[in-house]
């Protein structure tokens, strides 16, 4: 049989066959995610109210030069520049952000809601060509894999806030006693979420099965590769609730060394 040829027409930006509101999953993700972006901007740069006795925010955590009972090694340094802004968040939020910017996930949603690239299935976006993840600079998503490597010590690092947050020092006496208050319960909530939306990760399917022919021969690996998997089929869940509670998290923190909110404990 004689083949035919037949050249589809390019869809002009926006144009689509389709019936159904295929603009309000982008628009929300271009909401939910710029509103994240502007607030944890805004909070990394202002240097304070990111810690109340004995909760940090995970914004600043780890807290390698600071101000606050919580810094690793001292204030800040006296090389640092004195025309640059200090913030000990600024020191390490590249890695957990750099994470989820090259997620596997969040790379489709904010390809569509901030790009339009495209910005939905079967829907005409602005560009002629698609050059895909082969050039500069949307071949560093690359690096995704070692950023998970990053994200895995951060979350060892918050787990130990977690336990910090569980001992409260009496301002009279001195002595730290054990309890548990409403930070603690957020703490330790921002953990559980985090942890979920890394080990859903798909490097880390990679990392725990990926070097193996068959799973089956190591029932170790097999058994973390289903773990994995049961994270993984909602990815999208953990990297939306995560996304929320660390930067509500942080907003907890912030206004309960504000003086703002009442942290409730029981001791």
């Amino acid at each position: 049989m004689n083949g035919t040829d037949v050249a589809l027409p390019r869809r002009s930006f926006g144009r689509t066959m389709r019936t159904d509101v295929w603009w309000v999953q982008p628009l929300l993700v271009f909401l939910g995610l710029g509103t994240f972006i502007v607030y944890s901007t805004w909070a990394a740069f202002q240097g304070t109210h990111y810690y109340f006795g004995n909760y940090v925010s995970p914004f600043y955590s780890p807290e390698i030069f600071g101000d606050s009972p919580h810094s690793w090694f001292g204030p800040k340094p006296g090389w640092w520049p004195a025309w640059l802004i200090f913030s000990p968040a600024l020191l390490i939020l590249w890695a957990p952000g750099g994470f989820r910017l090259t997620c596997y996930y969040y790379r489709g949603a904010y390809y569509k809601a901030f790009w339009a690239d495209p910005p939905a299935c079967t829907v005409g976006e602005p560009r002629k060509i698609y050059l895909g993840e082969r050039s500069f600079p949307l071949i560093m998503q690359n690096v995704h894999r070692y950023f998970l490597y990053l994200a895995l010590i951060f979350i060892l690092i918050l787990t130990y806030d977690v336990w910090k947050a569980l001992w409260f020092v009496d301002v009279t006496s001195g002595r730290s006693s054990f309890g548990l208050g409403v930070g603690t319960i957020v703490l330790v909530i921002n953990v559980i979420l985090l942890s979920g939306y890394t080990f859903g990760c798909h490097s880390l399917r990679h990392l725990v099965g990926g070097f193996l022919d068959q799973l089956s021969k190591s029932p170790t690996c097999s058994r973390a590769y289903a773990c994995v998997n049961c994270f993984n089929r909602r990815h999208m869940m953990w990297a939306w609730l995560s996304l929320f509670w660390v930067g509500f998290t942080d907003l907890y923190v912030r206004l309960c060394s504000m003086g703002v909110w009442t942290d409730w404990k029981i001791l």
